[in-house]
């Protein structure tokens, strides 16, 4: 089995900044990522796409051309579609590539495996035809596709960059239903000076309003009581906006309130999370360079907080600085010169994100839903289940495993994971810390016997 200095795993902005300045320092870097392009999820295929629709998804888009660029150094080994499903004792990688196992070797591991769209139980979710914003994004990136008779649903910032795609693609959403109210905006108008300092942010927002708004796509902010209606699939949404039902009716309804970090990997490390209140989320417990409570354990990006795709990228340069000095490349000065200006620009990229998160709160509604609707879709379990075992002395997520399944399918708890928590924690009168959250084991991601059988212990890369 091969030894690296770094191994990056994932390779959105966070992953490529990382790999491309740790390589330039001197530092051998492998970097694994599921996806067969470049680029994560803010860039996906951007080598390939940006020429094709370029003018539609905008200069943020194809920015991540110049990351995309920094990986072709001769001391990075890139593996293109390999999921990696175990890190175990002395940093020795498992991954599955081309249907055959292998493993790779690190003096240092650095997690880059960025974000998830938050999950967005509510009535009628698990319909064909609901589908998360982001979903709606990743078909018009590398397909082209574009919704008709669409309606966006939820809150948050990508909801407009999407709905604003789609205006530019001649294919605009039938409206917008949003959730954020009044009252988050005044509440957010606290931290009015950071908003102000990272005002691109906001003028970027405005000037996709402003397009939304020209191209005649209803909103309704405040909405409540929203539910997707259909038998086989989603016909219509229903809501209700100042006092008034009103129902849409539709074929597509994508969902967005917030994304949350990927923690599977760190946690199934042993890395320690608290609870952020403002995010609703649990974060990995970080020092300032990316490095872990996990010794050898280093994370950048989304996976360690939301904060965007420069933030992202910023934050991947600062761990490659801090890894080539902790491995002898570089001098702790040198180091502390380079990080100086990294860190100040991290700090603008940053600036905003407390006026967003209180601006746009997560859907209440769907941070406690109905007792009959879905939560665990792998196993079919319910938001009533999960008060029910709580009812029957179940305190944390990993007891739900055993009262019904929750968590136990393909996902493994990604995507129910924090609202089992929230549950639980309501019903039980704890925090999300007393109750806690899955414990993650090996395999990351299901691997087949046939994977297994076929792996090559003696290679880096048994696809080679």
């Amino acid at each position: 089995m091969q030894r690296h200095d770094l191994v990056i795993i994932g390779a959105g902005p966070a992953g490529m900044a990382a790999a491309a300045t740790a390589a330039e320092l001197g530092l051998s870097v492998t970097l694994l990522d599921e996806q067969s392009r470049p680029g994560g999820q803010i860039y996906r295929d951007v080598d390939r796409v940006a020429a094709l629709r370029g003018d539609i998804l905008g200069a943020d888009y194809i920015h991540g051309r110049s990351l995309t660029a920094g990986l072709h150094h001769g001391a990075i080994t890139h593996l293109e579609g390999a999921t990696v499903w175990a890190i175990e004792d002395g940093f020795r990688i498992s991954y599955t590539k081309d249907g055959r196992g292998a493993q790779i070797g690190a003096e240092r591991v650095l997690l880059a495996t960025g974000a998830l769209e938050r999950p967005m139980p509510v009535p009628g979710w698990t319909l064909p035809g609901v589908m998360t914003a982001g979903a709606g994004q990743i078909l018009l990136k590398q397909s082209g596709l574009v919704a008709r008779q669409a309606v966006l649903v939820g809150a948050g910032p990508l909801l407009y960059l999407i709905a604003a795609q789609m205006v530019r693609a001649g294919t605009p959403p039938l409206a917008m239903v949003e959730t954020q109210t009044r009252s988050d905006l005044f509440r957010a108008l606290r931290h009015l000076d950071g908003a102000l300092r990272g005002w691109r942010y906001l003028a970027k927002g405005l000037a996709m309003l402003a397009e939304i708004k020209r191209a005649g796509v209803a909103r309704y902010t405040g909405a409540t009581g929203l539910r997707i209606e259909g038998t086989d699939k989603a016909e219509a949404l229903r809501f209700t906006h100042r006092g008034r039902t009103h129902r849409i009716a539709c074929t597509t309804v994508f969902l967005h309130h917030g994304v949350v970090p990927n923690t599977q990997a760190a946690r199934s490390l042993g890395v320690t999370h608290r609870w952020d209140t403002r995010q609703a989320c649990f974060n990995p417990v970080l020092d300032g360079w990316g490095q872990s409570d996990v010794p050898g354990i280093f994370m950048a990006g989304d996976g360690t907080g939301i904060g965007g795709a420069k933030a992202a990228e910023i934050a991947g340069r600062l761990a490659a600085l801090k890894l080539a000095e902790a491995l002898g490349h570089i001098s702790a000065a040198e180091r502390d010169r380079r990080a100086a200006p990294l860190h100040s620009a991290k700090a603008r990229e940053r600036a905003a994100r407390p006026f967003l998160d209180l601006a746009y709160p997560p859907c209440a509604e769907a941070m406690a839903p109905e007792d009959a609707t879905t939560i665990c879709r792998c196993e079919e379990v319910t938001a009533g289940d999960i008060r029910r075992y709580a009812a029957l002395g179940c305190l944390g997520p990993n007891q739900t495993k055993a009262f019904g399944r929750a968590g136990m399918g393909p996902c493994q708890g990604r995507y129910c994971g924090l609202t089992v928590t929230a549950l639980l924690a309501e019903a039980n009168g704890q925090t999300p810390d007393e109750t806690g959250y899955y414990r993650i084991r090996p395999p990351l991601k299901p691997v087949t016997l046939g994977e297994l059988a076929a792996m090559d212990h003696g290679s880096q890369d048994a696809a080679e």
